[in-house]
């Protein structure tokens, strides 16, 4: 077993350089603390698949012992059902600190837009006691693009003909000003994208009148039957990325991508970002984040983060919810080819204060062992190796963000 008093230096800056998570959602409510099935935090499986098969994932089998440690259980001992039922004894605030003061997470970037924020989860304003700098908000066009399809809708509920064109160009301009006035608010940093969820990142950088049209004579038909809206055509959805796009270069904020690793809604061979290639060139004045690692397809991820100098890579989630050897794995994929001033981390944390926690102390763990190794094999020297880790935690989101912080890190500790 080697040394653990081993590269001091970059022990150090790994487990205590301050962290800004570039991607996360809101905790819930201390009144709902137990909205969701617990076993989210560990895979994003739903259903039975969700209940009765993510826990014996090794990710899972991972994040008991860790959490059993947190709560000062047995890790060798306590099963998951004696966690949730444990967590369930501790006081919400007490839980929330616990899981934070190991992060070191100085600033959250929260996605507000999850399903369900408005009736479980807190504020994103509300995070600003969790951290020493305040949160910022990630706007995700999705959400704003509904709501005011909705707006432009409802006046002609109850018509027997719907004249296409003018709710189209109402709906493209409401649009665009939304864009706009959010990308102003200073505390909006970001954009984010779930199309990989609605209809794949294969985004056409041409789309027809006719497709858009008809687009929104599909959503009227299901609004008007009593469904609700939700954007899920190609074409309207290509249309809405195209203009949150065209805005956030305008004003020189990145727009997140989720690639790769979700639920059973997406269809993962449409989850590469390569398929993305075509809309990565056309807008080459917008930042592109692409989030999760683009696991499975991170190999892929990083040929465009080396080849685009707008696309950057987050690798987020992978953390708890991919295993150790998985998560090791992934890391040296990023650094086979990615230029480490283009690489950030996030926790995805959601709803569970756990998922920061866990998603922190394995990241931390993670990259410490595979820069050692690379310090060891001589790729690097420890001081490099150290300032790629500040520049993944810390450095990398504040520029790309225009955050403007400075970490609150003692260089000369210990030293």
């Amino acid at each position: 077993m080697s040394d653990p008093h081993n590269y001091p230096i970059l022990r150090r800056t790994v487990f205590q350089f301050p962290a800004i998570d570039n991607h996360a959602h809101p905790l819930l409510k201390e009144g709902h603390r137990d909205a969701f099935p617990f076993e989210g935090l560990v895979s994003e499986a739903q259903g039975s698949a969700l209940t009765n098969d993510s826990t014996h994932t090794l990710s899972s089998l991972r994040a008991r012992k860790d959490l059993a440690k947190l709560y000062g259980l047995d890790p060798l001992t306590t099963t998951w059902e004696q966690l949730k039922e444990h967590r369930k004894t501790i006081q919400y605030s007490q839980l929330i600190e616990a899981c934070f003061q190991p992060t070191n997470i100085q600033c959250l970037l929260l996605d507000d837009g999850l399903g369900g924020v408005e009736e479980v989860g807190q504020d994103y304003q509300a995070h600003d006691a969790l951290t020493r700098s305040p949160t910022k908000r990630i706007v995700r066009i999705e959400v704003v693009a509904e709501g005011l399809m909705k707006t432009v809708l409802t006046p002609h509920l109850g018509t027997d003909t719907l004249d296409v064109a003018p709710i189209l160009s109402q709906f493209h301009d409401s649009l665009y000003y939304a864009f706009e006035a959010d990308a102003r608010h200073p505390d909006v940093v970001a954009f984010k994208s779930v199309v990989c969820y609605r209809t794949g990142l294969d985004i056409s950088t041409f789309i027809s009148q006719a497709s858009l049209k008809f687009s929104i004579l599909e959503i009227f038909k299901t609004y008007q039957a009593g469904g609700r809206i939700r954007l899920c055509h190609k074409a309207l959805n290509d249309m809405v990325v195209q203009v949150a796009l065209e805005v956030a270069a305008s004003h020189n904020i990145p727009v997140q991508f989720h690639t790769g690793l979700g639920d059973n809604d997406i269809t993962l061979l449409l989850s590469s970002p390569s398929r993305m290639q075509a809309i990565i060139k056309a807008y080459s004045n917008t930042k592109f984040v692409l989030l999760h690692g683009s696991y499975p397809y991170t190999r892929e991820a990083g040929y465009l983060t080396a080849t685009y100098s707008n696309v950057f890579l987050d690798f987020g989630e992978v953390f708890p919810m991919v295993s150790r050897r998985g998560q090791e794995n992934i890391l040296r994929q990023i650094f086979e080819l990615c230029p480490t001033n283009k690489i950030m981390w996030s926790t995805d944390g959601h709803w569970w204060p756990e998922s920061f926690y866990l998603g922190s102390i394995q990241a931390r763990e993670c990259m410490f062992k595979i820069l050692k190794e690379m310090v060891e094999d001589e790729d690097l020297t420890e001081d490099e190796a150290s300032e790629i880790v500040k520049k993944a935690l810390f450095h990398n989101a504040n520029a790309l963000y225009n955050l403007g912080l400075a970490p609150d890190f003692d260089d000369t500790a210990g030293t």
